[in-house]
């Protein structure tokens, strides 16, 4: 896993070219801190730099920035490429290439590159990355990004100056850098606990969308987009070509392809382990994978002393079932405390969902063993594995027949009490239930409901239920928020059923632009290299052909994916309610880190900033100090962007 920056200056580059490359790379250091590369091109005005963090070819032969043998290609790449020794044998087997320097996958795309072109390669290969390509001949940059996103790329003008990076916070560093607040974008943030894809925090700058390439040619001010691999495509196709097997020959199909997942990305001439929760996506990527060895597997989880958030007496029962070598630790709430002020310099762009806490926490205990981890992300995605799919159907489907008006009024006396006297109310009836059936924050969950009661169609459910501040664009001063991938960016495909399109949406959204931003940033910030095997694209390709009906299986969700793990680990150690990769946000923000949060929120600051409505902010941070409802999620949106932008001067 690597960092890459660079720049193309329009009549070609400046004398202090170099310099100013070197001090974007070295804003990346974290990412790659084993070796740093630099290439400039005066004449053509290009400059390529690369930090790298070794995992396949350690030696000097895997150097960046890389040169193709022909001369045409040089390239900078951050990921990995999974099957590049199959690509490596055909280009030998078709007599196309033999001169090989080393083993890097790096290399093998360059040779392929010169032979096949850049997207027939891509339809080629199998893997995680972004890369920036200089083609001499063309006089073109092209950049890349993986198909579902799991790699960020940055870019935008600046100036004279076409910047790109792996983070945003390698253009700070730029003479012409000007770091305006785009304030669509932060409406968003509000929203989404992220800024989404194609956006970006700053005026000018924008991600490139996963399964995407860029290509700008000499003289170009507009570069132009090529969606190379569009995962709308895909979940078309799945749902005309549906998958017509029963639940058996389901879960046999998916566990071949996820060992043919797992066989490339478990080659690393590195330590490499994998993350465990003891739930159900974790678990069965190391169950198939501990199969698959003779070793044991390095298996890391951490857990909290506080009582509702510890999930690591679950990953311990999994790992010692399985036999993997296990690395537990319990964390203090002060040692995850101590993880807040590091946030604004781990997430180069503002980014609140609090979970990045005990990301970073995990990624910091696996790298004290290795340096590559798997994760069992995008389970929940892929195999409709979350609690508000199947709550948001059946409540959409119920909700669709009654009246506007008469959910108007259930509205009205739902929020007739405060989520705490819910929560009073609920305590007895509760504890009756079934385990799985109980609900923490139960008066929360029925004042959410209560917002989405009257909403006219499935699109405007969905946003709500997915949104933190339902207003954003009243809460940022002058921020209308930007259109995005939901809001007519693009038109969705037609779904058969409304828990798909909430599937397919979170695939393009929530997936790329949070699940996936805060494991690269946080695994990255320690030097350690993340990788996902259930995004490998012919295994998404085949969980978008499953029905619904094979997705939840006998009243369970990730029906396939439950089938694989029940062949490696009994039932009894998985089927319980789902705690969640949380902390306490509401608690501390109220006890332990009141001073920090009124020191963000102060009034005076917020009106000289100018960026917030003060009454709005104010307003919410009294309601949730007063005990009367839990607004951490709420606060934990304002609270990051203000220590984000103080800590870049802002």
């Amino acid at each position: 896993m690597c960092g890459l920056a660079g720049f193309v200056e329009r009549g070609g580059l400046n004398a202090n070219a170099g310099e100013r490359l070197r001090t974007m790379t070295d804003a990346l250091s974290h990412r790659g801190p084993d070796d740093a590369g630099y290439w400039c091109d005066e004449a053509a005005g290009i400059a390529l730099g690369h930090r790298r963090l070794s995992i396949v070819d350690l030696s000097p032969a895997g150097h960046q920035p890389m040169h193709s043998a022909c001369g045409r290609f040089t390239i900078v790449f951050n990921g990995e490429i999974y099957n590049h020794n199959e690509i490596r044998r055909e280009l030998e087997e078709a007599g196309l290439y033999s001169s090989w320097r080393g083993h890097s996958d790096t290399e093998v795309l360059l040779a392929a590159f010169a032979c096949w072109g850049v997207q027939k390669t891509l339809a080629r290969s199998v893997g995680m990355f972004a890369f920036a390509l200089w083609d001499a001949k063309e006089k073109a940059l092209t950049l890349a990004r993986d198909r579902m996103g799991e790699k960020p790329l940055y870019y935008g003008w600046q100036g004279k100056a076409f910047l790109f990076a792996s983070e945003v916070g390698a253009f700070q560093t730029f003479p012409d850098w000007r770091g305006e607040i785009d304030k669509g974008a932060l409406a968003l943030l509000m929203r989404y606990n992220a800024v989404p894809a194609p956006h970006s925090v700053y005026v000018g700058i924008k991600k490139l969308l996963g399964g995407h390439l860029l290509i700008l040619h000499e003289g170009q001010e507009e570069p132009k987009i090529v969606c190379y691999w569009d995962l709308t495509q895909v979940a078309s196709q799945g749902f005309s070509e549906p998958f017509t097997g029963g639940a058996q020959e389901a879960s046999d199909e998916l566990d071949r392809l996820l060992r043919q997942s797992l066989a490339g990305q478990m080659v690393a001439d590195v330590p490499l382990g994998c993350f465990l929760s003891g739930g159900v996506d974790s678990s069965t990527i190391v169950a198939v994978m501990q199969s698959m060895r003779s070793q044991p597997v390095r298996t890391f989880s951490i857990g909290f002393e506080e009582e509702g958030y510890n999930e690591a007496g679950y990953a311990n029962k999994v790992a010692r079932h399985l036999g993997t070598q296990h690395t537990e630790m319990i964390v203090s709430a002060k040692q995850a405390r101590d993880v807040v002020p590091l946030l604004p310099t781990l997430y180069s762009e503002p980014f609140s969902d609090s979970s990045q806490i005990p990301t970073f926490l995990v990624s910091k205990l696996a790298r004290e063993h290795v340096t590559v981890s798997l994760s069992g992300d995008g389970g929940d995605e892929l195999f409709s594995g979350y609690a508000r799919y199947a709550l948001a159907g059946g409540l959409w489907k119920k909700l669709s027949l009654l009246p506007q008006g008469l959910r108007g009024v259930a509205a009205r006396a739902i929020c007739a009490l405060s989520p705490k006297r819910w929560d009073q109310a609920l305590a007895l009836p509760s504890s009756l239930l079934p385990a799985r059936y109980r609900h923490k924050n139960a008066g929360d969950k029925l004042h959410k409901l209560a917002s989405i009661l009257s909403l006219p169609d499935e699109e405007t459910f969905y946003r709500s239920l997915t949104s933190h501040w339902k207003t954003p664009s009243a809460l940022v001063l002058g921020g209308e928020e930007s259109p995005t991938l939901l809001t007519g960016l693009r038109d969705l495909p037609k779904t058969p059923t409304f828990v798909q399109k909430m599937m397919l949406m979170d695939q393009l959204t929530y997936l790329p632009d949070d699940i996936l931003t805060k494991v690269d940033r946080a695994s990255m910030a320690v030097g350690l290299e993340s990788r996902v095997p259930l995004l490998d694209h012919r295994l998404v390709s085949f969980a978008w052909s499953l029905p619904l009906g094979l997705l939840c299986h006998e009243g369970l969700s990730k029906g396939p994916l439950r089938q694989i793990l029940y062949r490696h680990v009994p039932r009894e150690l998985i089927e319980r309610p789902k705690i969640g990769f949380g902390v306490p946000l509401d608690s501390w923000l109220r006890g332990p880190l009141r001073d920090w949060a009124e020191s963000l929120l102060e009034s005076k600051r917020l009106k000289e900033e100018g960026l917030f409505d003060t009454e709005m902010v104010c307003s919410v941070w009294q309601e949730h100090l007063s005990g009367n409802s839990n607004q951490a999620y709420l606060l934990w949106d304002v609270l990051m962007f203000q220590a984000w932008n103080g800590s870049r001067g802002g």
